[in-house]
């Protein structure tokens, strides 16, 4: 274990202090060398208040001058440890001068600066910028930036900082120089330099009130034919902020660059973005329909970034969703508004069930906003973003389009260059528009998923349909009772023919609208409305208006009724998916009794009509036919066995696919693909329904069907149905699929991205072996345990996405994550935190697996080699 007094000690909100000292301005000069980088921090500070002792923020540096007004600043005036260097008696007003050596090519964490496939890059989001320079590393100190970037000319031609290059020039030695300036304040954490030998490609935007702005996308030499869709992804957010929210470029340059090794998806560096390869690169050939729709979106997230997170940011680490909530909330719009709505929201809220719900179960559940943290990384969560967003998805609907859109104004206008908090937030909304949001923010105080629970009753008499709800929200960590929230249930009822009816309240005169917002504010509350027919069906939390787990008194009928019936799109899927998680808990608990039961009736009919109906597009119908995810399942099972799960999942898909072969055989046939490749919602649809059929009818164990699966994989001219049908080839278990991962290797193994996705491909493969196939892949040539992709593409892959392997029953799965995690967690600990989650999760499995992987945390934990990530993560798991 570790020693008592070298445990990494929390950090609280109750206890912000603000800043001692501000900084007016900061000079940076960057002499670039691999292993021997000279960073000379030139700043300027004045007091706040009264002159006190100022920590500067700082870890891995090598001191080599300081000085304060010119002057070397004597030894006994200052202290330096691990983490900070510390000033006893600063004065109020001063220059302080910062010289330090840095060693990026030893910077494996990928925080600070380091070097990527020969480049030089940053990451300081959340506190690597102490891993620069000594300096406030938090994000309420804002500061003007300029920087001066030194290197040789031949080896990092390219020299990028944030704002606009105000000076570039020859020096002697073969070096040049570039300095930017960046107008606007900021956190050091925005703060980003690139340096290398890199391919640009340029392209410009006009902004609405007229002016040019040039936009560059910088990629490593050979990736110039990938980069259009990011282009055009960047032109087309930047048009749509300007049009749904009235925010504006604000610099002369907007660049991106992209990079192989990256903690993250990408960063939103004021004006000069880092992104993650991934998220930047894609053509036909090497990307699949989803990497398209994540670069849109990652692209856009980042650019809105700009106003929502840069001109206006958090004032300290515990108000991240201020940024990242509010930001995610913006690209799932913009995301809508580029493709499908429909599928928008479906997919999102599948991300949000499948995986934020299980995070607000567990251990490490957490407010949106948390009360602490021991290392702020750990944070950047799905509540703090996928929660988030639906916190803000809740406040425009209860406000609407046009009063949300007021709100924002003022929050931008309010607080445009300052460092603010969630309350702040939601004042701006709320004052907006003279609404009262005070219980709003129990939503960001209090962790864990609220269940609404509606129970029915009609009376026939005055024909009068009440909705009775109940909310509770179970214990979290730290959080034994909860306090009411404010949820809206957007409803409509539905006559027998599946008409929207228009809407009375009780004690209303008249009706009004087919759609209303039920407000459920307290504990229980009644709603009655009136002139309601006898089987009407209501139609509840329509889109998915509040991110509860519901619980309805829908018969089956009623269900399938909906399925076929409901205009919300969202809704019709829902009633899908509600009958599906029905029977397939029922299989599941007969199956615990060694009991078999058919595919049900009523989920076999819906599934039927669903195929052929023509008022869904292509995209929906692949939706409307798929089965609720076996980790959502899960959700619903006390003591799990993933084995026996996935069996009957797997039973229910193959009985479908029997009983609706002619027509999934029909509509795949009907899809073709053949014709020129197009990124857009239809051609994505047909693409996404396609390869649907193909893995229903891949369950069939027909020769036929292999054959045409082969077929789909040798002749597509795509990745998306190349990479479906081997995947489906090596999920089903086929023998063929040992030729055709082969054959992928050979063709892909020196394109890194496509390489990661045979990787993940045979990680997730649903298997008990697949785990010596997963330790057989890590010895493999092409594994790279330092690059974060590799490490997500099959380590977490394995552990995430593959409960079957991992969680084999002799263990062998735990023992393997934590063995890794301990090795990674020496290099880079970030990633090594986040890839403990499924052994966090080991209070919802048998005796035996609880043991098994509680001893693997343990033993973990007991190593005493722990990083604060890690040892976060853990320690909270086993209390």
């Amino acid at each position: 274990m570790m020693n008592t007094e070298t445990v990494p000690q929390p950090i609280y909100l109750r206890d912000y202090t603000p800043p001692p000292f501000s900084v007016e301005s900061l000079k940076l000069h960057f002499a670039l060398d691999e292993s021997a980088t000279e960073v000379s921090a030139r700043m300027q500070l004045q007091a706040t208040g009264t002159a006190q002792p100022l920590r500067l923020n700082g870890q891995k540096l090598e001191l080599l001058a300081l000085r304060i007004d010119g002057n070397e600043v004597g030894e006994d005036e200052y202290t330096v440890d691990e983490e900070s260097l510390t000033l006893h008696r600063p004065p109020e007003r001063f220059e302080l001068e910062v010289v330090t050596r840095i060693d990026p090519s030893a910077n494996t964490a990928l925080e600070g600066l380091y070097t990527s496939s020969g480049n030089f890059c940053t990451q300081c989001e959340a506190e690597g910028f102490r891993k620069i320079t000594y300096y406030p590393d938090r994000p309420d100190v804002m500061t003007i930036f300029t920087t001066t970037i030194v290197a040789d000319k031949a080896k990092y031609p390219v020299l990028l900082s944030n704002g606009n290059q105000v000076e570039q020039g020859e020096l002697d030695g073969g070096k040049h120089f570039v300095t930017w300036h960046d107008p606007h304040p900021k956190p050091c954490y925005l703060f980003a330099l690139v340096a290398g030998d890199l391919a640009c490609i340029d392209d410009s935007f006009t902004t609405m009130s007229g002016r040019e702005v040039k936009l560059q996308l910088f990629v490593q030499h050979g990736n110039e034919d990938k980069t259009a869709h990011a282009m055009a992804s960047l032109k087309k957010a930047m048009a749509w902020d300007e049009q749904t929210f009235g925010r504006e470029y604000d610099l002369d340059i907007y660049m991106i660059v992209a990079v192989d090794d990256f903690n993250m998806g990408a960063m939103e560096n004021k004006g000069l973005n880092i992104f993650n390869s991934r998220f930047v690169l894609a053509k036909q050939e090497t990307a699949t329909d989803t990497d398209f729709y994540g670069i849109e979106s990652v692209i856009a997230h980042e650019y809105f970034h700009n106003w929502s997170g840069n001109r206006v940011t958090c004032r300290d680490w515990f108000q991240l969703s201020l940024k990242e909530g509010f930001t995610v909330f913006r690209d799932q719009q913009f995301s809508a508004d580029m493709n499908s709505p429909a599928v928008q929201r479906i997919d999102d809220v599948t991300m949000l069930r499948t995986h934020q719900f299980a995070e607000d179960a567990g251990p490490m559940a957490h407010p949106v906003r948390p009360d602490s943290y021991v290392e702020i990384n750990n944070f950047y969560t799905l509540t703090v973003y996928e929660k988030g967003a639906e916190l803000i998805r809740m406040l425009h609907t209860l406000l609407g389009a046009k009063c949300f859109r007021k709100g924002s104004d003022l929050y931008f206008e309010r607080h445009d260059g300052q460092a603010v908090t969630c309350e702040d937030f939601v004042q701006a909304m709320a004052d907006a528009n003279d609404y009262d949001l005070t219980s709003f923010l129990n939503w960001y105080r209090q962790a864990g998923t609220p269940h609404v629970e509606v129970r029915r009753e009609y009376h026939a008499g005055n024909r009068a349909l009440t909705l009775h709800m109940r909310q509770h929200t179970p214990p979290t960590p730290g959080q034994p009772e909860k306090q009411p929230m404010p949820i809206p249930v957007k409803t409509a009822l539905l006559d027998e023919h599946g008409t929207a009816l228009p809407l009375r309240l009780e004690g209303e005169s008249d009706a009004s609208g087919t759609e209303r917002i039920l407000l459920l504010g307290q504990p229980e509350q009644s709603f009655t409305f009136t002139d309601v027919s006898p089987g009407t069906v209501p139609s509840l939390l329509r889109n998915f208006s509040a991110p509860v787990k519901l619980k309805t008194d829908y018969s089956d009928e009623e269900l399938a009724f909906l399925m076929g019936h409901d205009n919300d799109p969202f809704n019709r899927r829902e009633a899908g998916q509600q009958l599906a998680l029905r029977v397939l808990l029922n299989q599941y608990a007969s199956a615990q009794k060694g009991e078999n039961g058919g595919v049900h009736a009523g989920l076999s009919a819906a599934f039927a009509r669903n195929l052929t109906d023509p008022s869904l597009d292509q995209a929906l119908i692949a939706e409307a036919i798929s089965l609720p995810a076996e980790s959502y399942v899960a959700e619903f099972i006390d003591k799990v066995d993933p084995q026996l799960l996935h069996k009957v999942h797997l039973g229910i898909r193959s009985e479908l696919a029997q009983e609706h072969r002619a027509v999934l055989q029909k509509i795949y046939d009907k899809c073709d693909s053949s014709g020129p490749y197009r990124v857009d919602a239809a051609s994505m649809g047909r693409r996404r329904l396609r390869n649907q059929c193909l893995n229903y009818l891949m369950l069939l164990d027909d020769d036929a069907v292999v054959e045409q699966c082969l077929a789909q994989y040798h002749e597509a001219d795509n990745m998306t149905d190349g990479l479906a049908a081997m995947s489906a080839l090596t999920h089903t278990g086929h023998e063929a699929a040992t030729a055709v991962l082969e054959d992928f290797y050979h063709r892909w193994k020196d394109d890194n991205l496509v390489l990661d996705k045979w990787f993940a491909i045979q990680a997730s493969s649903p298997f008990e072996a697949t785990y010596e196939t997963v330790a057989a892949l890590v010895e493999h040539a092409d594994f790279h345990i330092r690059n974060p992709n590799r490490v997500r593409s099959l380590i977490g892959a394995f552990g995430m996405r593959n409960p079957v392997a991992f969680h084999r029953v002799d263990g062998k799965g735990y023992t393997f994550l934590a063995s890794f995690i301990m090795e990674l967690d020496q290099l880079n600990p970030q990633v090594a935190a986040r890839l403990l989650t499924p052994l966090t999760q080991w209070h919802r499995y048998d005796l035996s697996r609880q043991e098994k992987m509680r001893g693997e945390l343990e033993r973990i934990l007991g190593s005493g080699k722990c990083s604060k990530d890690v040892y976060e993560v853990v320690s909270k798991s086993l209390d």
